[in-house]
């Protein structure tokens, strides 16, 4: 007989029980840039109004907003995910010596097996280095209060918390109880201690000997806290693990003895060598770095870890079991399914596709950034030479071009969209500009953070509640950095986009094309009266221009042997056009390059 569910019972998502976490803890301010898998969080967070959330221009700002509510006493969350951590490691380290007043948690969302980042980071490294405590939990329910442990620890130790969570622990559902939302006994006041607060070198070396003296306190209370704890179980093959990789355990070794630590920084160290030799063969399982495998080592503990367990990707149960034991792999229980491939593309109607699209045809280097964008390097576009990170490709475009001196026959394109200029572009347009650039810079504004789910950014005119705000006028900064030479262009008019982008690309000093189109996917675009474009194929002459632009919703129908003929065409042609009127967006991309009046836009 099935329980019945307790009445204050929820099913959540990992991210979902991170905002109910953050809001019974009591947090005042919560502040961060979208990016999977963390950006659910503030999401979810924004519906409790008690707590003030908005999105920040990056993941520094976002942080920086919460160390200052802390330190007039509130409670403040700052969320991220693991390159967003880089982003905001300056304000990061030094908060670890002022500490604060009210409790400071900064939640990173690292994503082993690069499902939609750039690189594999482990965030681990970041406890360890900045001398913070981090928490990790392993599952939803966990997640939840992990991050109201996680700020009693920071108002206890006086100290920023890290809670790591990873892709899975973020999107996984799990069953999470409701409790009661925190209630400080103070409001946020301001009260002055520039020995705490201003980290000139002679208060920031009295801060340190603090922050060691922190670390051996939180180091003793490791060893107590309940989230570091010991299952019993079989003893000939013991595991220390932590995060998800308990799960996979568990489900691997369901009877065997585990030291599961809910604090992977700083470590337990007389728990972990208790438990090290209660058991016959120890086993450390951690995703990614052998972060915890390196400290029971260092510590004299002999164990397995990376020599068994990969330290690329995710892990999960099979992994587990087949590298540990491989005499208990087991079958398939049945044969996989073949899916239809899938390959990553730009949405039907997406702006940006006309853009890439005319680079395509011209012999530039464009230097790309983050964002669905970045797609414009797959086939057929093939129209971007380099991705590195948030911001990366303006500064990347002006070094390029310092470096070829006078052999940079070619000019360099840089291509951003319109949230990462904000987030991290603008001052590689004013270096840019202040040293002399010539370059063209292309800002792709679709007027929305597009890659992580449609959130909102400065330049787009609302906040996370929905609420109006000051829209940034991106063509008036470009010039208040001194660019003289800034166009706005439609991008859906192809043909004379690629007219001013030659122009520009010509010119011998910094130039600004901003391409201005909302994306496809924001609601109202999607409440728009339906209205598709259609192909007249008696005027298809199969010349693929439309084709050309990799857009879903066009497709290229070969001609039989002889059918050409037969259908009263040349014999040379190989085939025609299509366009699917269920996905097309009416963006008009390919009527805009069909010299034969072979797509038609229909009737709304």
């Amino acid at each position: 007989m099935t329980e019945k569910p307790q009445e204050n019972s929820l099913w959540m998502s990992g991210n979902e029980a991170i905002a109910l976490g953050a809001f019974e803890a009591g947090v005042g301010v919560a502040s961060g840039y979208p990016g999977t898998p963390s950006t659910e969080i503030l999401e979810n967070l924004v519906h409790y109004p008690e707590v003030y959330t908005e999105w920040a221009p990056n993941e520094k700002v976002g942080l920086e907003v919460a160390i200052g509510a802390s330190f007039v006493g509130a409670r403040a969350l700052a969320t991220m995910k693991h390159v967003g951590l880089n982003v905001a490691a300056d304000p990061l380290f030094t908060a670890a010596y002022t500490g604060g007043k009210g409790g400071l948690v900064v939640l990173v969302a690292d994503d082993p097996d690069m499902h939609s980042s750039q690189n594999e980071q482990d965030s681990r490294n970041y406890a360890l280095a900045a001398k913070i405590p981090m928490l990790e939990p392993s599952d939803p329910a966990e997640a939840k209060e992990f991050i109201k442990q996680a700020f009693e620890l920071s108002e206890q130790l006086d100290t920023p918390v890290i809670v790591k969570i990873t892709t899975r622990i973020a999107h996984v559902k799990g069953v999470v109880f409701k409790g009661e939302r925190y209630q400080p006994q103070e409001q946020p006041a301001i009260e002055k201690h520039p020995e705490k607060f201003v980290m000139l070198p002679a208060m920031a070396r009295r801060r340190r000997v603090f922050v060691e003296e922190r670390m051996n306190r939180c180091t003793e209370l490791a060893e107590e806290l309940q989230c570091n704890v010991i299952e019993e179980g079989d003893r000939s093959r013991g595991f220390i693990t932590s995060g998800v990789s308990y799960l996979y355990v568990k489900e691997a070794f369901p009877d065997a003895a585990i030291l599961k630590l809910g604090m992977c920084w700083p470590l337990p160290e007389q728990k972990i060598r208790k438990f090290a030799e209660s058991v016959d063969t120890l086993y450390v399982v951690e995703e990614l770095d052998p972060f915890l495998e390196t400290q029971l080592k260092a510590l004299g503990i002999d164990c397995h870890g990376k020599d068994l367990i990969p330290s690329i990707g995710e892990l999960n149960t099979a992994i587990v079991r087949d590298n540990i034991d491989p005499s208990q792999k087991k079958q398939d229980l049945f044969e996989p399914v073949e899916l239809p491939m899938r390959p990553p593309n730009m949405c039907a109607g997406c702006p940006h596709r006309g853009i890439f699209f005319n680079l395509s045809r011209m012999k530039v280097f464009v230097s790309g950034d983050i964002g669905c964008y970045t797609l414009g390097f797959l086939p057929p576009l093939n129209a971007m030479d380099s991705t590195v990170c948030m911001g990366a490709s303006i500064p990347m475009a002006h070094g390029m071009e310092k470096a070829l001196g006078d052999d940079a026959h070619n000019k360099i394109v840089s291509i951003i969209g319109d949230s990462t200029f904000v987030h991290s572009g603008i001052t590689g347009l004013i270096n840019s500009v202040y040293n002399g650039s010539a370059s063209t810079l292309i800002i792709l504004d679709n007027r929305i953070t597009a890659m992580t789910g449609q959130q909102p950014n400065p330049a787009s005119g609302n906040t996370i509640k929905g609420e109006a705000a000051q829209s940034l006028d991106l063509e008036a900064l470009c010039r208040a950095a001194g660019v003289k030479h800034v166009q706005v262009v439609n991008p859906h008019e192809v043909p004379e986009c690629r007219k001013i982008i030659r122009e520009e690309v010509e010119r011998d000093e910094m130039s600004v094309i901003i391409s201005q189109a909302p994306c496809v996917l924001l609601p109202e675009m999607k409440l728009r009266k339906p209205v598709s474009y259609f192909t007249n194929i008696d005027n298809c002459v199969g010349c693929t221009s439309c084709i050309r632009l990799g857009c879903p919703a066009i497709s290229w129908n070969p001609f039989k042997e002889g059918e050409a003929e037969e259908r009263g065409y040349k014999k040379s042609q190989k085939g025609f056009s299509q366009i699917d009127e269920v996905l097309c967006n009416d963006c008009g991309q390919c009527a805009s390059l069909c010299k034969f009046n072979a797509i038609t836009r229909g009737e709304g």
